[in-house]
Formats: structure tokens, sequence, C-alpha cells
């Protein structure tokens, strides 16, 4: 059974390999599959994709790669839509079009939707729900939503999982895989962009948004966090009628974040309303390290008495302390515009390359301080100083940390939202007493006590480790087993292309052999004849005639002379 499921899984992946490689050379994108040493596969389509190719050409690579990744479904939208949060290993030109990922598609036919809804609750429609609308109120490319009454009574809203999605992911994520392990090998520079470790955490994530039971979870754990705080509300989950492949929760009936008109005329205040959304979020992410990773406006709803309700929790980011840390640190750096504050934080993260040039990373950092001194602080954008810090950073060939730029590009979605409803926001003004906090919580007594509590563990576990590793060393030492590995990057590259010119050279003496051995036969007038010429004479011709041809044509079709 295990071989058959196995096998499945094959044929599936070859088929899907076809499928990206047709949708990638017909939207004039073949020069990347060339970059990954599958230039024959390139030559092979490209007769067939010429004239499709063609309705593209004016179009520019971003776009084109864009409508390729909507082309291909769900795992190359949510790839796409991880990769715009991600400016220090892809160009600001790409990240631009990927954030306009159109992840909506048509509604599947109703009757499946009842069918997977069964399937995952385990028990008939009728047995959780009094009414479920046919009409779905949105269609994404994982999931769809539709309203429902459940038997209680209570108005909800029904996130059901697209039938056969998480087969088609995984079969994405082993391509993906794949890719990466080729952009690993012929790749320059493949250490700091580590494209291996994007597909796992890329993996990670849509595995995580696709188990809908996960963002009921989410739900209630953010919720947890704001335990007492009047200003938010929460979608309640209910349940009964929630499974890996189905989501249950209360209908909220709110008013769009961006419908100004309908804010003014309902009564509500925005500049009250910008506050606290940036409270929240600003709560969520230096106090809890967990936030919504989502929050355009057609997520945020605005409740009677300026209240925030914000909806859909499949993407969520998280912060780890040492990433809090870090994150506060820079930001007082950069309110206080302290350079060398700024150059020791970037250093002591201890992610740092030999090749690093500090005097122009130095240099770079004070002409980016320099660009916002003469701008008030209650001016300041500071999803786009922290765009524009991560983009000076990653050009030094330093890593960024991912949780940290999804944080930024959410950071300036809330901005924005906060400049829409109060032109007079002022971002810096409501961080500025977390950043406040955070300085005293960390040099607080009992946070030096815990930290120089586990530098001594550190060391205590140094000392008592170094012994047997020191044993270790010299007992392989006196074994001659002591061995140091070294790993030469792009040799493999090379080596191909070695064996592919000693192939035309083998294949051009065995040509040449053909025709010197003809024409020495063609002379002897000896052997079987045939048309009046020897026989052996004609053959020889023959095959270094066609192999010829044939050679020229597989050169012409590579594009390569």
């Amino acid at each position: 059974m295990l071989r058959l499921m196995q096998l499945n899984r094959n044929v599936r992946s070859i088929r899907r390999y076809r499928q990206i490689i047709t949708v990638f050379a017909g939207y004039g994108l073949g020069h990347l599959l060339e970059y990954l040493n599958l230039a024959q596969v390139v030559a092979a389509s490209r007769r067939v994709l010429r004239r499709s190719e063609s309705k593209v050409a004016h179009l520019s690579a971003p776009q084109r790669l864009r409508l390729a990744m909507e082309e291909l479904g769900p795992t190359f939208i949510k790839l796409g839509q991880l990769l715009s949060t991600r400016p220090d290993i892809i160009p600001a030109p790409f990240i631009e079009e990927f954030t306009h990922l159109q992840d909506s598609v048509p509604s599947i036919p109703f009757d499946e939707i009842k069918e997977q809804i069964e399937r995952e609750l385990g028990v008939p429609i009728k047995a959780r729900f009094a009414l479920l609308e046919p009409n779905s109120m949105a269609a994404a490319s994982i999931a769809q939503v539709h309203r429902a009454r459940l038997i209680s009574g209570e108005d909800v809203v029904v996130k059901v999982r697209r039938p056969g999605v998480t087969e088609q992911v995984e079969t994405d994520i082993d391509i993906l895989m794949g890719v990466a392990l080729l952009l690993e090998r012929h790749m320059a520079r493949s250490d700091i962009y580590d494209p291996v470790a994007v597909v796992r955490e890329f993996a990670y994530t849509i595995r995580r948004e696709m188990d809908l039971s996960r963002e009921g979870h989410a739900i209630e754990r953010i919720r947890d966090n704001f335990k007492g705080d009047a200003t938010l509300h929460f979608p309640r989950v209910y349940w009964e009628a929630t499974a890996k492949g189905v989501l249950t929760i209360e209908y909220v009936d709110g008013i769009k974040v961006s419908d100004l008109p309908a804010i003014e005329a309902a009564g509500l205040n925005r500049r009250e309303i910008a506050r606290r959304g940036a409270v929240a979020f600003l709560k969520m992410v230096l106090e809890h390290g967990f936030f919504h990773a989502d929050p355009h406006p057609g997520n945020v709803l605005i409740l009677p008495g300026n209240v925030i309700c914000l909806l859909d929790y499949g993407m969520m980011g998280r912060l780890d302390p040492a990433v809090k840390s870090y994150l506060t640190d820079v930001l007082a750096a950069m309110t206080e515009r302290d350079l060398d504050e700024l150059v020791q934080i970037i250093i002591g993260t201890g992610d740092v390359s030999e090749t690093l040039n500090l005097s122009a990373l130095r240099k770079g950092l004070a002409d980016f301080i320099d660009s916002y001194l003469d701008i008030p602080l209650k001016e300041i954008e500071v999803g786009r100083m922290l765009l524009e810090f991560i983009d000076l950073v990653t050009t030094h060939r330093l890593k960024i940390q991912p949780d940290l730029t999804m944080l930024v590009k959410v950071l300036v979605v809330v901005e924005g939202m906060g400049r829409e409803l109060d032109p007079q926001f002022d971002m810096v003004g409501h961080l500025r007493p977390f950043l406040e906090q955070a300085f005293i919580e960390k040099r607080s007594p009992g946070r030096l006590l815990k930290e120089l509590e586990r530098g001594l563990e550190s060391y205590l576990s140094l000392a008592r480790n170094l012994p047997r590793d020191v044993r270790e060393i010299l007992n392989k030492l006196n074994r001659n087993k002591f061995r140091i590995d070294l790993e030469h990057r792009g040799l493999d590259r090379f080596s191909k292309e070695l064996d592919r010119s000693a192939n035309r050279v083998s294949l051009s003496l065995i040509i040449a052999a053909l025709l010197i051995g003809s024409s020495i036969a063609m002379q002897t007038n000896r052997g079987p004849m045939l048309l009046g010429l020897p026989a052996f004479a004609l053959f020889g011709f023959t095959c270094a005639g066609l192999v010829g041809i044939w050679w020229t044509i597989a050169i012409l079709r590579s594009g390569r002379l």
C-alpha cells in the first residue's frame, strides 16, 4: 500500500513538473529554468510555446512571474505572498508586483462543499447547521466561506477547505524543495539566501494555514492575550462545528475600516480608532510576540463604541524574545538617531559574515540616519523606515529573521490605515511608551540576574563538556581518524560543463573517423558494392551525415553555438 501511495505521488509530481515548466516557459520565463540546468527541457518546449510567449512579451519580468504564479494555483500564490515579505532575498520590483497577487478563484459547487463539511465533521450537515447558504461569501485558493446558522440559532461563518488542495500543495512542496536544492548547488552566495530554509519555512506556514482548526486556536490565543480589553472584539469559535478542514466562527456585522464615510455617519471617532489599532498591534508585537500577519482593510471591522474586530487569522507572525529584543533595540536607536548604537546592535547579533565591509556599512547607516534628521518624529513612517533599514542591511549580506521582515510589511499596512483614519497619526508617539517599558525591563534587577544565571550555566556546561571533547579529538588523532571536510561550491556545474565538452569532442572524433574510413574504403573499390559504390563507404558516409545533422539540430535548439 505504501509503495502504491508513493507511486501515485510520483505520478502526480511528474504531471505537476510538466505543468509548471509549461506555464513558466509560456510566460517567457525559460531563463529561470536554464539557470537550474534545465536547458534541455526548455529547448523541447520552446517551439510549442513561442506563440504564447509573444502575447506576454510586452510585460515586465515581475509581471510575467506574478501571472505564472496565479495560474499555478494556491501553493505558488502563497509562496509569492511570502516572498513579498522578504526584501532580503528578492529585488524590490518583484516584491512590489507580488503584493498584487490575486488569491480569488471561482467557487466550487455547493454539493462538493456539503460533502467536504460532512466528511470533516463526521456528521450530516443537519446535525450542526439549521441553514447553510449555497452561495459563497468569498472564494480563495485554499478555502471558501459561506454564511450559516447553527441549530442553536447563532449566525455564523463557515470556512471550508477546498477538496484536493492538500494533495496539490504537498506535491508542490516536494517540487519546490527539489528546486531549492538545485538553487543551493548552482546559485552564488546560496549560504546567504538559504533557499532550502525558505522552502521549509514556507512549507511550515502553508501547512498550518491549511489546518483551519489552528486558525481557531490562534483566535482564542489572541483573545486570551487581550482578556479584559473592551476596545477589541474577537469572533467566537464554535468547536462543535470545527475540524481541520472546517472552521465555524461567529458572524460579525461591522463597518470596514476603509469605509470612512460610513464610519463618520455612524458617529464613530476615527482618531480614537487609529489610536486603539496602533496600541493593539504594538502590544501584539512587543509584548505578546504573537501578531495578526494579514490585517489588510478587508480584515478589519469597526463596531459600535469604536471597537475593533480583526478577521481571518490564517496567517500569524511570531517573535521569540531574542528577536523582540533586537527589534526594540533597533527602533530605540533609530528614534534616538544613535548611529554607534545601531552599528553595535547589528554586529552584536553574531550573524556577520567574514566579508563584511564595516566601514561601508557604517557609512550607509550614517546616510540612512541623516535622511531622517530633518523630519519631525511624528511625521516619520516607522514601517517605511524599517523597510529601508532591512534593504540596507541585506545589501551588506547580513541575514534578517523572516518573521521580522513579515512584521515590517504588516507595520506598513497598519500605519497606512492609521494615517487614513487620522491624518495626524503619530506611530512614533504610540511606539515610545513600549520602547521605554522595554528599556526598563531589560535593565531591571530580575532580568539582569536571569541573564547572569544563564551565562554561568553556559560556562559550567562548557567546563563539563570540555574534557570529553578534548579526549575525543585526541583519540581520533591517535587512530588517524581525524578528518576535515572541505566543500567546493560550484564544482558540480564545472564538472558537468567539462563532461559536455568531452562528449562533443568524442562525437567529433567519431564523425571524423567515419568520414576518413569511408573515404579510404571509397578508394579501394573492394567488398560488396551498392549502386556501383562500396557499400561500407556509403554506410559510413550515411552514419556520419545523420549524426552530424542530429548534432547540429541539438546545438541550435539549445541556443548555445
